[in-house]
């Protein structure tokens, strides 16, 4: 009968499916252990081993504030971090099309490198595995439906390394040693609650203005022109990220929750929204 036909090509579909997701998701761990033994092959010590309040000497005032707000005398620097995320992620450039994700991410703070490693469900059983990295000076940037089949992949470019540098530079607030000027991050005054600070990897450099709360704490930071691709061309576009939700992690205040978006001619698109669901320091 018909049915007993159609009900065979299912299942076979099923297996297939099946088959290519188990093949994919392996292929894409080896891939991601790659990159990760690569940021970890770079690593430099860091010094201070120890937080210095004396650091902050000649800091703008809102900086000040900050260190003294999240961290403690003698908090040990962070090499290295580990971070499991769940949110949404917005597919569309144009409208409202937002997928649920887990993403695993490795930091390394010296010198600098970050591997994110996130999935994206579509739909029931597509899930689009994504790595958004910065290795060795460059940026990485693909997607691939189960893993195994290229649905984008960014030719590595200066502008795509600048967005990843800036990438990590952003969400320092996770692990804010990296943001004393020991770690290498040049701050400058701007008013009271904004101070603009530079960070140099290599032959790259990235600037954020960093907004500062009534408590001290960094609750936004943003970027003049943050490179994103618009019809194959890489584009300068005002970049922004928002954090919130700030408690008490390895002995440090950091922001648990936050939001990333394209500032727009018509307005804000936000294209991230997550939360962080466990970190680790060494």
């Amino acid at each position: 009968m018909w049915w007993k036909t159609v009900l065979v090509a299912l299942i076979v579909l099923a297996f297939i499916i099946a088959a290519a997701s188990l093949y994919g998701r392996n292929r894409w761990q080896s891939d991601t252990e790659k990159l990760l033994a690569q940021i970890e092959a770079l690593r430099t010590p860091i010094t201070p081993e120890l937080y210095d309040s004396r650091e902050l000497e000649g800091l703008p005032a809102p900086v000040q504030r900050y260190f003294r707000a999240v961290l403690k005398e003698g908090q040990p620097l962070i090499s290295s971090v580990s971070v499991e995320h769940t949110g949404t992620f917005n597919m569309s450039e144009t409208g409202e099309q937002w997928k649920p994700f887990m993403s695993s991410q490795r930091v390394i703070t010296q010198r600098p490198g970050f591997v994110w490693d996130a999935r994206i469900r579509m739909a029931p059983g597509l899930t689009v595995h994504v790595h958004d990295a910065y290795v060795a000076g460059e940026g990485i940037l693909t997607a691939k439906l189960f893993g195994l089949l290229t649905v984008m992949n960014q030719p590595n470019t200066p502008e795509l390394s600048q967005g990843e540098l800036m990438r990590f530079f952003a969400e320092a607030t996770w692990y804010p040693t990296a943001l004393l000027p020991s770690q290498g991050v040049v701050w400058e005054a701007i008013n009271d609650t904004l101070a603009r600070a530079t960070l140099t990897d290599g032959t790259t450099t990235v600037k954020l203005v960093f907004q500062f709360n009534t408590q001290g704490l960094i609750s936004s930071v943003h970027s003049d022109g943050r490179y994103r691709e618009v019809d194959g061309a890489q584009t300068a576009t005002p970049w922004l990220g928002s954090f919130d939700d700030y408690e008490l992690r390895g002995g440090m205040l950091i922001p648990l929750e936050g939001e990333v978006a394209w500032l727009l001619p018509e307005g804000p698109a936000p294209y991230w929204r997550g939360r962080i669901q466990q970190i680790e320091y060494e």
